[in-house]
């Protein structure tokens, strides 16, 4: 009987406001500025033999802004910006639905939407990566949410929404609450890893 290599961890990242700054809905590569740190955070997580794999709502598909096409080729370039830097990215997922969406044919309540789990499941599939060993870096409640509602250890990064979502749900016993906040993408990665 063949055995089967032993799964990875996953470090689940969400992409705007966590990897990169958010300028609303990014429909080219060039509104991508990479936040300061995130290089050096996906280099971390390589080293500490994690997937890398971005999980990030896409609502500007359902909203007309942009088509798949486009969050695919933000996704390659995105990669390809780390690569160039000595970081990889191992996979992205996004979630293009809108429960009330302009396009009608995104128009729908998913389970791939954070803050369900359904893309972070997904990746577990098709990557082959343990759920126990995993952990979720995001800038907002719904990242948390869709972590915690699998066990995940979850880290809220103050950049991008995170400061404003913490000021108005940090307080809230009925959100799921992060593990810890972070000032960004890096210092999440440090205290996930434990590295000074």
């Amino acid at each position: 009987m063949a055995k089967h290599p032993p799964k990875q961890p996953a470090a689940f990242l969400d992409r705007d406001g966590t990897l990169n700054v958010d300028v609303g809905y990014p429909d080219s590569l060039e509104k991508i500025v990479l936040i300061p740190g995130a290089v050096e955070a996906v280099q971390l997580l390589n080293r500490a033999g994690y997937a890398v794999v971005v999980v990030s709502n896409q609502s500007g598909v359902a909203r007309g802004y942009f088509d798949e096409a486009r969050v695919q080729a933000i996704n390659r370039g995105v990669a390809e910006m780390f690569a160039q830097a000595g970081a990889r990215i191992d996979g992205f997922y996004y979630c293009p639905h809108l429960p009330e969406a302009a396009v009608a044919r995104y128009r729908r309540a998913c389970g791939c939407r954070k803050p369900a789990p359904g893309m972070l499941q997904k990746a577990v599939r098709e990557m082959h990566l343990d759920l126990a060993r995993s952990l979720i870096i995001g800038d907002k409640y719904s990242d948390i949410a869709a972590g915690k509602a699998l066990g995940l250890q979850a880290v809220l990064v103050r950049t991008g929404e995170g400061a404003r979502q913490h000021a108005r749900y940090g307080a809230d016993d009925a959100i799921p609450q992060p593990d810890y906040i972070a000032d960004d993408v890096l210092a999440a990665v440090r205290w996930l890893l434990k590295v000074v």
